[in-house]
């Protein structure tokens, strides 16, 4: 059975939401954010050297990285669902918003983050949260052209939307204005509403 070291309201969400759309068994090995037993010596030289979630154990594998393990698990355990075939046309953008999440979105949600959450309040910097905020809504723009008259970012719905929609998820929930968007706002509701990312959401 597939087995993933998991924290809540971390990336570890995307790879749970993979697994309940693919409806593959897993065991969830459960740590919260902060969690000084993610900093042991043992699980930093057993399980990810960062002291880090997500990490996906099958069999003899073990790979960190969340779009490594949903490129991982859609290409083993996908049977063809869940992103286009490579001859196809709809599969450079599959690429392209599959890598789009941490190449654009996340640095600036975790500059947020860590400006307004993470920091001591004596520490943080109202000036780079703001512009973290600024940059991020700047970012989501393209998404938006992108889902003119589509549903999904590559065709049918892909690990492409469980990526880059999952940060765009997490853009709404620090406060960035969607109205602007409309196409973005109704596709982050839309994901929202998905059984999966309810699932993994609540775990």
């Amino acid at each position: 059975m597939l087995k993933l070291y998991f924290a809540p309201r971390s990336r570890a969400i995307r790879v749970a939401w993979l697994l309940e759309e693919m409806q593959l068994d897993y065991e969830l090995e459960t740590y919260a954010l902060g969690d000084p037993a993610m900093r042991s010596p043992e699980y930093r030289a057993d399980i990810h050297p960062m002291g880090r979630v997500p990490v996906l154990v099958d069999g003899d594998v073990q790979i960190m990285e969340s779009g490594a393990i949903l490129e991982y698990l859609v290409t083993r355990h996908g049977d063809g669902r869940f992103r286009p075939a490579v001859g196809s046309n709809a599969y450079p953008a599959y690429l392209q918003w599959l890598h789009y999440s941490e190449g654009m979105l996340m640095p600036q949600v975790n500059s947020y983050m860590v400006e307004t959450f993470f920091l001591p309040p004596e520490r943080q910097s109202e000036i780079h949260a703001k512009r973290a905020k600024k940059l991020l809504g700047q970012m989501l723009g393209p998404i938006d052209v992108a889902l003119n008259g589509k549903d999904y970012l590559a065709g049918d719905f892909s690990a492409a939307d469980i990526m880059t929609g999952s940060a765009a998820i997490s853009a709404k929930g620090i406060g960035i204005d969607l109205s602007q968007m409309p196409r973005l706002a109704a596709y982050v509701d839309r994901l929202m509403m998905r059984p999966a990312y309810k699932v993994a959401a609540a775990l």
